[in-house]
């Protein structure tokens, strides 16, 4: 073995035994009993059952459900931490199956111009955010979240569990090319747009060069992969009846992902471009808002995933000019928002929720609302269950690239401990979600208390 050869492996060697250490792997110093939780006197929402149970003890030791039990439980191990719920309701974790961790409080100059150090500091404040709204697992759709997952899965940030796609997979003028004009013509293998730079997207135009950026991904630590199927409502070049990438070069992305184990998701909205993603074996269409009913009932014979987001149009809260095509596409998408939801519900379809909020601070904060707003289609328990086990059981489909594979999005023994404590009954009065700040009175995220506003005696503090 040559000297090189030898400091090579050296290196190697460090940095899988440090890897270890940060995501699982345990040192002798850290061999001590997990802490303990006892929930006294709780009222349980599963995610499951449209109900909540009698009043109810929850034992969490270290990141999961111990114990669930209306007689006492006791923890003889290690410190427990006692809560009186009083009576109040304990809920899974919410879930946002449509998140972009890294671009919340940018505007799309900000994230093209800044420095990518900068992005991520911006991002771990929205991650805290996002974790005091009640959001303890989100699906990033598309951006350079890597970092940010190491950083709250350590312990670093204080943040929700991250399911990252990495960078949105596009074509030339696709969602996501946001290159001037200057910058054109593109050369494959040429250049790299900002956008690619950070990994925030990437431009393919062949199949060989999706099975390129799709591996990129995976190595980096993708749990799935997202493509721009079709146009989208930001980028300034993509007209939302625009079908992108072909046949050949959807299969060879979903071929790339199976061989991993897991799937891809697609941006589209149109009938055409949902159609050729399904052609091409895509197991989850986000959007859709625009498509046919033949289209909904394809994807219901072909069992796919529907992630569909309660967009509506505002004017007072619209992140686009008025007059912009921007703010005309958003509208176009908006108004087909109740038909999608009607498709949905007539062909069973598997319908997860998310947000799919960008290049706001201030609409971030609107995340809740815009899980409460569903119940202008489903009741107050369908909208809970959706937003905790339904979503669970899509993070479910990345399969062994799952870096959480326990059980999410449940009250239930040998679950995850994501958990969420609300001051009122939310199966009978969903606008308490609204108000995180005063409703949310417990958060715990891995078995650790994120917040805690109550008195020892069960009282919210004042």
């Amino acid at each position: 073995m040559t000297f090189v050869s030898h400091c090579l492996r050296s290196v190697l060697c460090s940095v899988a035994c440090l890897s270890a250490l940060a995501y699982g792997g345990q040192s002798n110093a850290a061999a001590e009993e997990p802490s303990s939780i006892l929930l006294e006197n709780v009222r349980v929402f599963d995610g499951k059952s449209p109900r909540v149970s009698s009043p109810t003890n929850v034992l969490i030791v270290g990141p999961l459900i111990k114990s669930i039990s209306s007689t006492a439980l006791s923890e003889s191990d290690g410190s427990v931490t006692r809560i009186d719920g009083g009576g109040r309701v304990l809920m899974p974790g919410l879930i946002d199956a449509h998140w972009h961790s890294m671009f919340l409080a940018t505007t799309p100059l900000v994230g093209l111009t800044s420095d990518v150090g900068y992005l991520n500091l911006l991002a771990a404040e929205q991650a805290k955010a996002t974790l005091m709204r009640g959001f303890t697992t989100v699906r990033d759709l598309g951006g350079p979240a890597f970092s940010l997952k190491q950083a709250t899965d350590e312990g670093v940030v204080p943040g929700p569990r991250i399911y990252p796609s990495g960078a949105m997979i596009t074509v030339t003028s696709g969602h996501g090319d946001f290159r001037m004009m200057y910058e054109l013509p593109r050369v494959i293998g040429g250049q790299l747009t900002r956008t690619e730079q950070i990994g925030a997207s990437a431009v393919t135009d062949t199949p060989d060069e999706v099975r390129i950026r799709v591996r990129e991904q995976l190595m980096q630590g993708a749990t799935q992969i997202k493509l721009t199927a079709g146009g989208g409502v930001s980028s300034p070049h993509s007209p939302l009846d625009v079908s992108t990438f072909t046949l050949p070069e959807l299969r060879a992305a979903v071929e790339a992902a199976e061989n991993w184990g897991t799937y891809v998701a697609v941006h589209a909205y149109t009938s055409r471009a949902v159609r050729t993603a399904l052609d091409a074996g895509v197991k989850c269409i986000e959007h859709g808002h625009l498509v046919d009913e033949a289209t909904a009932k394809l994807m219901a014979e072909k069992q796919v995933w529907w992630s569909l987001q309660p967009f509506v149009f505002d004017e007072a809260t619209n992140p686009f000019s008025e007059g912009s095509q921007e703010a005309a596409k958003k509208k176009e998408v908006a108004e087909g928002t109740d038909r999608a939801y009607a498709l949905a519900k007539k062909y069973k379809i598997k319908t997860a929720w998310g947000s799919d909020i960008l290049f706001s601070p201030i609409l971030a904060k609107g995340q809740n609302a815009m899980l409460t707003r569903m119940v202008r289609w489903y009741t107050p328990a369908e909208v809970l269950i959706m937003a905790t086990s339904t979503n669970a059981q899509l993070l479910t489909m990345s399969g062994k690239r799952n870096p959480y594979p326990g059980k999410l999005g449940v009250v239930e023994e040998g679950a995850y401990a994501d958990l969420l404590l609300v001051d009122g009954n939310p199966l009978e009065n969903i606008e308490l979600i609204d108000d995180p700040t005063k409703n949310l009175v417990v958060i715990i995220k891995n078995g650790a208390i994120a917040k805690n506003s109550l008195t020892p005696a069960g009282r919210t503090s004042p």
